[in-house]
């Protein structure tokens, strides 16, 4: 958990960052070192800034605090470097694909990021309605599987030209599973619903006009454009369901007829939306649903069409879907917003699209230029013709001539790459090749090889010129090496080492000391009418089985409570017996036993606290032997430039 949170902040605060200037500054002061690695000022400021929202936070005292805990955050980060953490397969593959995300938004060539933005919102201005033919052939298919699956969908183009009806042909022929039921029907759909190639084809053609075959990922398409309109932007609405397991379910309906005729006769929504509906997350506030677009719900097509329909505050009859019976109210039109207001968020989604890598070769093409990349042709072929069968099943192993390996294969950035470099990345290599003969084999691990070294061009450049992603990268890296050493050295440590978590606590008793508490558990639920019915069983003096007890939304077993430690027991009144509250929309049931006089807490009871104190001497201790390994020397320039710095007003 913490670490998912870590690096949802990280991709966040990146698309934030990456729009704003970079403008060129003086050369950092060095803050301190660990161990002569030099820690700049600049980064210090960044991270404060970030982590430290309020004014009160921007005082002497509290920088200086914070540079204390900056300091130990790097001790710890030098130690797992020094473990060679940053150097483990895990990580080198989730570093790899957290920064190559972080790369889109500075990287994209920023005429063609602009120009594909507002073709997705002038695409956003209109719904098209389309059917397709799919002839199903693998991204990395071979030639020849490739071929029979573009002759059999040009076929079928010649069919349909000679007068062949488009459903009645994708009914027959189309390898798309829904074709047998909608003749190859996908509704209305806006930009950034299908993939680009598709979405492309379709918005290109006339009504009526049939495409030309299609490539995705997917395989061949033919594309008719059935309808064209403007797009009706988001509907937001309310909702009653009954879940149905079939079709003629005749009790169910008659159920929302009956709920229907309640609403008619003047019976709050919110109620009867409490009471009916089976849709758990969404009863107890109405009913509301997340505002939705048209296609966004294109698995049930009548619960879009009917929401779209409906003027605000206006509510439907009763109908049905494959998940049940509805009855929707209409709460809102939402109209497209303004390029303006929609475009930082567009540009961040086209950055990470399928679209952008479309103009990937050209790109491509582009930073071998800039970067001076040149290629010795000779060699290259040379190291493309050892290439044997062996290769295909990754298990190569040069054979060829030793000298080979010392000559210059290409130059990037002013630096030469040795064939040797590439010959030892190949025989690493264990994926097993797509059907392609063992040389083409070879240029397509030789064309990785040169695109992973313009990628780390690319960061040299971005580092230089983009603090802000220097910043991000630093922190995001340095984020999973704090993770990975506290994991091994603190969190997980002592946790089960009960012996010496009960020593501590006898050492520690007067500490763990809480006031009077109540001896309790807890169940919850939100449906009401199941607590009613829980309550007359208690009346009636029946006792409650397993199978109750499950039906409930949670079941928190005995333990004891503090006041103010939860607010259900609170607000139930510390008396022994059954009790029964609720708090925004949840309903409790609290079983009180006993009441326990203040004393101290049980080992049990103090768990919690001792694993804590625990956590904290192995830190305390750990510190102390990380700052004699890896010296700390404040520069006390740096320290006063960043106290000014952030608290001047």
């Amino acid at each position: 958990m913490r670490k998912a949170l870590f690096i949802l902040i990280v991709l966040v605060v990146a698309g934030q960052v990456a729009a704003q200037s970079s403008e060129k500054k003086s050369k950092p002061l060095v803050l301190f070192t660990v161990k002569n690695t030099p820690v700049y000022t600049d980064e210090f400021i960044y991270l404060y800034k970030k982590n430290h929202l309020n004014k009160e936070d921007f005082t002497d005292k509290k920088v200086n605090e914070y540079i204390d805990l900056f300091v130990n955050f790097k001790l710890k980060v030098m130690e797992a470097k020094s473990r060679g953490l940053d150097t483990t397969v895990a990580f080198i593959k989730e570093f790899k694909s957290y920064k190559d995300e972080l790369k889109k938004p500075y990287l994209a060539e920023k005429d063609e990021l602009d120009r594909l933005t507002k073709e997705v919102y002038q695409r956003l201005l209109e719904e098209v309605k389309a059917s397709h033919i799919l002839v199903f052939v693998k991204p990395d298919a071979a030639s020849a599987d490739t071929l029979a699956a573009l002759s059999k969908i040009q076929s079928i183009r010649t069919k349909i030209v000679a007068g062949g009806k488009f459903e009645t042909v994708a009914k027959e022929l189309s390898e798309d599973p829904s074709a047998k039921s909608n003749g190859g029907s996908l509704g209305y759909f806006t930009a950034m619903q299908m993939v680009y190639p598709f979405e492309q084809a379709a918005y290109n053609l006339k009504v009526g006009e049939v495409s030309q075959p299609v490539r995705t990922r997917f395989g061949y398409h033919l594309i008719t454009l059935v309808d064209r309109r403007p797009a009706r932007g988001e509907v937001e609405v309310s909702h009653i369901i009954l879940r149905t397991g079939s079709p003629d379910d005749k009790k169910v309906k008659n159920k929302i007829l009956e709920i229907y005729d309640q609403l008619r006769g003047g019976r709050s929504w919110d109620e009867l939306c409490k009471e009916y509906s089976e849709d758990q997350s969404t009863k107890d506030a109405g009913g509301k649903l997340r505002p939705f677009g048209v296609g966004a719900l294109s698995n049930i097509p009548e619960f879009e069409s009917i929401a779209f329909s409906l003027k605000p505050g206006e509510i439907s009859d009763p109908f049905q879907t494959a998940y049940g019976w509805h009855i929707v109210r209409s709460e809102r039109k939402i109209p497209v917003p303004s390029y303006e207001d929609l475009k930082d968020g567009l540009q961040k989604r086209v950055a990470r699209d399928e679209r952008l890598q479309q103009v990937g070769k050209k790109l491509m093409e582009e930073k071998k230029k800039q970067f001076g990349y040149s290629e010795n042709t000779s060699v290259k072929n040379d190291l493309l013709n050892s290439a044997d069968s062996s290769l295909l099943n990754g298990r190569w192993k040069y054979k060829g001539a030793a000298s080979l390996k010392a000559q210059t294969l290409f130059t990037l950035n002013s630096k030469n790459y040795q064939a040797g470099q590439v010959i030892a990345f190949v025989e690493k290599s264990e994926e097993t090749s797509p059907p392609i003969s063992p040389s083409a084999y070879m240029n397509q691990l030789y064309n990785r090889f040169v695109e992973e070294r313009l990628s780390e061009a690319e960061d040299e450049k971005l580092m230089a010129e983009k603090p802000d992603f220097r910043n991000l990268l630093t922190e995001y890296k340095e984020g999973i090496l704090l993770f990975t050493i506290m994991e091994k050295e603190i969190w997980t440590r002592d946790a089960g080492d009960t012996v010496a978590l009960r020593k501590i606590y006898e050492q520690n008793k007067m500490k763990y000391t809480a006031g009077e508490r109540v001896h309790a558990r807890i169940f919850t639920t939100s449906d009401k009418v199941f607590l009613e019915q829980v309550k007359k069983k208690i009346a009636n003096g029946d006792s409650l089985k397993k199978e109750d007890l499950k039906k409930f939304k949670t079941a928190q077993p005995f333990r004891n409570y503090a006041k103010g430690e939860n607010k259900a027991v609170d607000k139930a009144g510390w008396a022994i017996g059954l009790h029964y509250t609720e708090i925004d929309g949840i309903h409790y049931m609290i079983e009180m036993t006993n009441l326990v006089p203040p004393g101290i807490k049980s080992f049990q009871e103090a768990h919690a606290q001792v694993v804590s104190d625990s956590q904290e001497l192995l830190e305390k201790n750990w510190l102390a032997e990380l700052k004699l390994k890896y010296p700390v020397r404040i520069n006390n320039k740096g320290k006063k430039f960043v106290v000014l710095e952030l608290t001047k007003k």
